[in-house]
């Protein structure tokens, strides 16, 4: 008997990440917005919200090695002087404007912040800010392409 017949075949084909520039941009936002709402949590529970990631550094052999990093982040929420919270999105190195010069969501207490961000991540995923997400990626190429 054949070793190969003793394995279960079949026909398959791997996940492929998509080349729509729309639904790249969708995922970097909600995945961002995920981080928020996990650094808005922490914040409120009291606690410090450090998430790594792997990067390739050069060891003292001069070896590239993989080692574990802290995330540089920052709050995406800011408090005005009168002690309102709002909440601000950045794409591509651009404020997104949610509606003509609104830039920011009013949040109130921060404590509301995990609820708000739920509900950008559902307008992201619906593409209600499809055109604002190009926009901020155009304008960015176009700042890249005159520096180099």
């Amino acid at each position: 008997m054949s070793i190969l017949k003793t394995l279960k075949l079949t026909t398959a084909q791997p996940v492929r990440t998509s080349n729509d520039p729309v639904e790249r941009a969708r995922n970097k936002v909600i995945a961002a917005l995920a981080e928020q709402k996990a650094m808005a949590e922490a914040k409120l529970a009291g606690q410090h919200y450090a998430p790594t990631h792997l990067v390739w550094r050069k060891n003292e052999e001069g070896q590239r090695v993989q080692v574990e990093t802290p995330k540089r982040l920052r709050a995406g929420w800011f408090v005005d002087a009168s002690g309102q919270t709002f909440f601000g999105l950045r794409y591509a190195g651009k404020p997104i404007e949610f509606a003509k010069d609104k830039n920011a969501i009013a949040v109130g207490e921060l404590t509301a912040l995990p609820a708000i961000l739920d509900t950008l991540t559902d307008a992201v995923r619906a593409g209600e800010l499809d055109a604002q997400l190009a926009a901020a990626a155009a304008e960015r190429g176009h700042m890249l392409r005159k520096a180099g």
